[in-house]
């Protein structure tokens, strides 16, 4: 249960009072720190995320309703905030690797002289799943029905992602020409 002494600070933090604010940030910074350390195993992960936390909470002291315990209310930012920043290095690890493979392939053709083409380089910019499924249908000639049974998903995955994937190659080819 929370102290009387703790919920009059968080309300006169949701009222303005920066002092309070700044007492309850000081007074659960320590919990939130050593929970983020166990959580990331990286001490400094921990102090950048703490951080950030408290800078959420800053601007969201308002929204805190006490149906939670503060720390828990600061513990689910931050746990969020961590995995929200874990999906985002996924994401740019992936696009990276892409890139690189992009760049390797790129190299490979022009080192043997064969041409490499402004359809190459946006069909090398589209995800795995939709430039795999444009090329069975588009360049393969496969029906959706086939592709998605080599895919192994179902043909209205596999139309979707040619969908997707040649809006892409349009508006990547469109904005290649307009930048000529």
């Amino acid at each position: 249960m929370m102290s009387e002494l703790a919920l009059g600070r968080i309300r006169q933090a949701q009222q303005g009072d920066t002092a309070a604010l700044a007492a309850l940030l000081r007074e659960h910074y320590p919990f939130l720190y050593k929970y983020l350390v166990k959580a990331t195993m990286n001490p400094a992960l921990a102090e950048e995320l703490a951080q950030d936390t408290m800078v959420r909470c800053m601007e969201r002291i308002g929204t805190y309703n006490g149906s939670s315990a503060f720390s828990s209310w600061l513990i689910t930012i931050a746990t969020r905030l961590y995995i929200d920043r874990k999906r985002r290095w996924k994401l740019e690890a992936q696009w990276q690797e892409q890139e690189q493979g992009r760049q390797a392939i790129r190299w490979q053709f022009e080192s043997r002289n064969l041409e490499w083409s402004e359809v190459l380089d946006a069909l090398s910019r589209l995800s795995t799943p939709q430039r795999m499924a444009v090329l069975l249908k588009h360049y393969y000639g496969y029906s959706y029905d086939e592709a998605g049974a080599m895919l192994q998903v179902p043909a209205g995955t596999v139309k979707s992602r040619v969908a997707a994937g040649l809006d892409q190659l349009r508006k990547e080819l469109r904005d290649d020409d307009e930048a000529r």
